[in-house]
Formats: structure tokens, sequence, C-alpha cells
């Protein structure tokens, strides 16, 4: 028999359920909500029934937006020759900070994954593969650098090259600000692979 009330014990469960949050960080963020004023609640509550309520998948990208199509898709300003192929609605966030990419994006919901059970038909790449027809000059694979993204990027320039577009790989290696000492040899070798002329 536990002595917290069945309430408190109820949202701690459902904190858990969140990813990187175990029972002690949901225990922690229970009391805080506990603790904090009743419009903070409120105002979380809302704000995560909002979120529940508005934001979607694009209907052509499958990226998280409040508009279908996503602000990528209808913008005359993003070149649509050119589609950044990512895992996750996160990763576009990841590439949109460089400010460099100036294409569109195709989120695949997830990465090829046989040992969990995802395979191709799992994954958005119908519609990538609907979306080559229009023009499209350039489809950049940036997915994860593991063994799953890689499989990814592999199974899709597989698919995308015979149909005449240029398939790219985003580069992979050494992080600036690191030591060459701390490098894997995956990674040392992807950066050698990736060199280019200065």
């Amino acid at each position: 028999m536990t002595s917290l009330p069945a309430s408190l014990v109820r949202l701690i469960d459902e904190l858990q359920r969140l990813p990187g949050i175990g029972p002690r960080g949901a225990q922690r963020l229970a009391f805080h909500i506990l603790k904090s004023p009743r419009e903070q609640a409120e105002r979380l509550v809302e704000a995560v029934r909002d979120m529940k309520e508005r934001v979607t998948y694009c209907s052509v990208c499958n990226n998280i937006t409040d508009t279908d199509p996503c602000g990528f898709c209808s913008s005359d300003k993003r070149d649509h020759g050119v589609i950044c192929v990512v895992e996750e609605p996160q990763n576009v966030s990841a590439v949109e900070k460089t400010r460099e990419f100036r294409g569109v994006y195709h989120v695949l919901m997830g990465a090829l994954s046989p040992l969990q059970g995802i395979g191709p038909d799992d994954l958005k790449i119908k519609s990538l593969l609907a979306r080559i027809t229009n023009g499209v000059a350039e489809v950049i694979l940036a997915t994860n650098p593991n063994v799953e993204g890689e499989a990814t990027a592999i199974y899709l320039a597989r698919l995308l090259k015979p149909l005449g577009v240029k398939v790219t790989r985003i580069a992979m290696g050494v992080p600036v600000g690191s030591d060459l000492e701390y490098a894997d040899e995956v990674t040392m070798h992807k950066a050698l692979e990736g060199r280019h002329e200065v």
C-alpha cells in the first residue's frame, strides 16, 4: 500500500511513460506540479491539450505542423528540387539550425530495423518515391550515423538512383572541438572518406 494519494500515483505513472523519465524523475515532476500554483498546472494541461488538437503531420513531407501543407512545403522561397530525407521530425530542426539548407524535407518516421520489426512498409518511403516525379534533382539522405540509419540510406539510394535523381549522403566524421584520439575507427573512416579539397 502506498502512502501517496491515488491521483498523484496516477500522474507519476503517466509521467514515467515519457521518454527519458524514470521513476524518480517522474516523482520529482509530479511533486513540482503539485507544489506549483493551480494556474501554472492548468497552463501545462492546456498547452498539452492545444498541441494534441492542433499539431498534425504534413500531408506532403510528414513533418509536424499546425497547417497542412507545412510551411516548408508551401513556401515558394524553398527549392523544391532538393529534398533532405530525415528519420524523425526533430531532425528537421537540427538541419534548420545550420541556416544553410534551402530545400524541402521528407520525414521517414523512423529507420529500417529488422530486429525491432521495422521494415520498408513501416516507413514513409512510398510517398517519397511519389515526390521524385515532380522535378526533383537531388535527394540528400540525412539519416542517423548508426546501423539503422546507414541501412536505411543504402536501401533508399538503391530505390532512388534508378529514377534518375542525384542521391547524396550527409558527410560524417570528427565533430568540431573534439580530439582525434577520441574518435573511433568508423568515425575516422567516415571523416577520411568525406574529405574535400581546401
